[in-house]
Order: C-alpha cells, then structure tokens, then sequence
C-alpha cells in the first residue's frame, strides 16, 4: 500500500453536510471522503493506493480537479485499489457534490 499526501489552493467549498462518502474500495474502484479541512483556502489530499509508482499522476489528476472546482477548506481521503484517472475524476466529482449539496 502507497501513500500519498498533497495539498493545493483552492477556492473555498461551501459544505451542505459535515461530510460525504462517496464509492466503494474493490477491483478497480476507490472510496472518496470529503470533510472540512483548514485553512479554509488549501485542500488536503491523503490518498492510499495499492497501485504503487503512479503518485505523479494522481498528483496532475488531483490538480486539475483542485484548480476546476472550490475544494478549500477540505480534506479528502481516498482508499484506491487500481481505479483509473477517469474514475477518479468521476468519483471526485459526486463525493463534491455531496458535500456541497450540488452546489458547485
């Protein structure tokens, strides 16, 4: 199992609940739980993968993401086993769209 840590500025996101589980941790797939976080203007990503070496690619996959959607104020962890970047974005995006109610 690799972890991974990052964080990235961000506007802030304005949580509808206190937190959101969004996924399921299985073959291919990843868990993704978003909760508030500080300061209010960095997310904080902790990531743990069984698919060791690829920590560039989440970086630009959770970077892009960061840049596109207020995510400020959080901290996001994710359990992975195997998902793709697609998936990743995918499951990124319901899990924000929990926590803020939609709005995003």
């Amino acid at each position: 199992m690799e972890k991974l840590e990052f964080q990235f500025k961000a506007a802030s996101a304005t949580p509808a609940a206190g937190t959101a589980l969004c996924g399921v941790v299985g073959s291919g797939n990843l868990e993704i739980l978003i909760r508030p976080g500080e300061p209010a203007d960095t997310c904080q990503v902790h990531i743990r993968t069984s698919a060791r070496g690829f920590g560039r690619i989440w970086e630009a996959v959770i970077a892009e993401f960061a840049a596109r959607h207020p995510v400020g104020g959080t901290r996001i962890d994710i359990n992975d086993m195997g998902a793709t970047p697609a998936v990743v974005s995918l499951r990124l995006s319901q899990a924000l769209g929990d926590y803020t109610g939609g709005a995003q």
